[in-house]
């Protein structure tokens, strides 16, 4: 079984002609509400694309984006997650410009209430039968640190997106199996640890990155440049970018990895993971919203034979 432990929230989405600039009002040319988090992203690109239940740890309030993000839970055989009393539902307003690309501003809510009694009682509850667990920074820092260390005692293969970037420590990094950042977060994590990055020509950083942080394995995933990555033998590749006509990049990265947990899961073959992968998330980005886009199984696999 693949378990998530992270964040639910309802994406508020305000279509935009352009990034509004400081002290600008802009008029937005659509609002629209998506079901988000990347947590519940990974959750429900993994139940999605493997067509099997999926154990989440994660918290919700008991308001009206509550009930319907539980519903939508229980429509993809999605368990594990808490309704939590006098709590607001997590929520993240986001703007998408004209060329697809987004920022994001978040309001945790009962996101954080994900705490290390929580990361407990669910993998009490579901450790035994969980053979990979994706894990991201939109809960609170202590509790994936925990999260983290009790995986490794469990011998659990973790997948971490170190998104947001800034509570990331380099030391609870040591030891993860794969770690998926995209480039603003990898630059970040360079130059936390002072490292030269070259977005041209990566390989170096990225070499002297996974010895300092000894992770496992390093998938940097570059937009248009594709997807580079650095493996437990220090195999150095790249997958290039699927060419599609991007309307709205939010939730690609979680997409990713749910994909890439879900092949990685069946094959224990990195390199087919990676293309599943990178099919899965380009066929995202064709559509609006997060999990409203993630693809069906059988999409990704008629587009991965024509492309592998």
């Amino acid at each position: 079984m693949i378990a998530v432990i992270g964040s639910s929230n309802m994406d508020i989405v305000f279509n935009v002609d352009h990034f509004t600039l400081p002290g600008e009002t802009q008029k937005a040319l659509s609002l629209d509400f998506y079901y988000g988090g990347k947590g519940a992203n990974q959750a429900v690109a993994v139940a999605k694309l493997s067509e099997e239940p999926v154990c989440f740890c994660s918290c919700l309030g008991n308001d009206d984006y509550g009930k319907e993000i539980s519903k939508n839970f229980q429509n993809y055989k999605i368990e594990g997650y808490i309704v939590e009393k006098n709590e607001k539902t997590g929520r993240a307003y986001i703007e998408v410009d004209k060329s697809g690309e987004n920022r994001i501003i978040l309001f945790p809510g009962a996101n954080e209430k994900v705490d290390k009694l929580r990361v407990d009682k669910f993998l009490n509850q579901y450790g035994k039968n969980i053979e990979i667990c994706l894990l991201q920074n939109e809960i609170p820092m202590e509790s994936v640190e925990y999260a983290v260390s009790r995986l490794k005692k469990e011998n659990i293969t973790i997948v971490y997106d170190p998104a947001p970037v800034g509570g990331t420590e380099i030391e609870i990094i040591d030891g993860i199996d794969f770690l998926t950042p995209n480039e603003k977060e990898f630059k970040f994590l360079c130059e936390k640890t002072k490292i030269p990055f070259d977005e041209n020509d990566p390989k170096q950083s990225m070499s002297t990155f996974k010895d300092l942080s000894k992770v496992k394995n390093l998938i940097l995933k570059m937009g248009d440049k594709g997807v580079y990555y650095l493996d437990e033998q220090n195999n150095f590749g790249n997958i290039r970018k699927l060419k599609v006509n991007a309307i709205d990049t939010t939730g690609a990265g979680d997409v990713f990895n749910g994909a890439f947990a879900v092949a990685f899961g069946k094959s224990k073959d990195l390199l087919k993971s990676l293309n599943f992968a990178n099919v899965a998330a380009a066929l995202s980005v064709t559509k609006k919203g997060a999990q409203s886009s993630i693809p069906k199984k059988e999409q990704v696999l008629s587009h991965f034979q024509i492309t592998s």
